[in-house]
């Protein structure tokens, strides 16, 4: 048995607990950031933009954690997978990021795998639909979002799985929405950070888009003109009536 299996059964037996400190692996060895850039000015946009509007707008009801190009170890002497995002709930962030078990996502360290994660396809190289889902299936990541603009693997630029006996299965629904977790996704024509381009975007329970802050800002505004109109009409029909 290799010396990852106890942590990998630990895993299976306590699912949404850190394993105890006495039974967590030494991770002197691991190298936790390579210094590597992201693959291109796109897919760094698209990572902000699917993390940012997570803090900004969703509440779900319990905590969760939103992180972007950041290590996913699943086992101690087997390199980690570098989701383009990855949403995990029912866990938080650690109060000081800076000491090396807190600095990426050790499943020993949350108790649980991400809920869903996503790929951004940037050329026909990275292993998105062939590695990547072997691998995080076997993790046991219930969402697994391949999102393709360029068309470089395949001819439809959105797929999504879920997760079946272990086995990933072809969402084909128009609407992709994931229950366990109160999220859908939708490709979304516009414009971000002067950005004009299809971007993934999350959607609610009721198929609407989740704001940035740019876009929440922006509805305020409009609100607060709206109603001042709506006071400046009143005032004026008042004055009316006096007459």
């Amino acid at each position: 048995m290799s010396s990852d299996a106890p942590v990998q059964q630990q895993m299976m037996v306590s699912e949404h607990e850190p394993l105890p400190v006495e039974l967590r692996p030494n991770i002197d060895h691991i190298l936790t950031e390579d210094g590597a850039p992201v693959d291109n000015q796109f897919s760094e946009k698209q990572q902000r933009l699917l993390t940012e509007v997570l803090y900004c707008s969703w509440q779900p009801q319990e905590p969760f954690v939103a992180m972007s190009n950041v290590g996913l170890f699943f086992a101690v002497r087997t390199p980690p997978f570098v989701p383009d995002v990855l949403v995990s709930l029912g866990v938080s962030s650690p109060a000081n990021p800076f000491p090396k078990e807190n600095r990426s996502y050790f499943l020993w360290e949350y108790g649980k795998a991400p809920d869903l994660a996503v790929e951004i396809v940037s050329n026909v190289d990275g292993g998105e639909d062939t590695t990547k889902l072997k691998g995080y299936a076997k993790i046991g990541i219930t969402y697994y979002i391949i999102y393709d603009p360029e068309l470089h693997l395949s001819s439809t630029p959105l797929r999504v799985y879920r997760l079946a006996d272990g086995r990933y299965e072809l969402d084909e629904s128009k609407s992709p929405f994931f229950p366990s977790i109160g999220l859908g996704v939708q490709i979304w024509q516009g414009t971000y950070e002067d950005m004009s381009q299809s971007w993934l975007r999350w959607t609610n329970v009721h198929g609407q888009i989740l704001p940035t802050v740019k876009e929440l800002a922006f509805s305020e505004a409009k609100r607060a003109v709206e109603a001042e109109k709506i006071v400046e009409q009143l005032k004026e029909e008042l004055r009316l009536l006096r007459r």
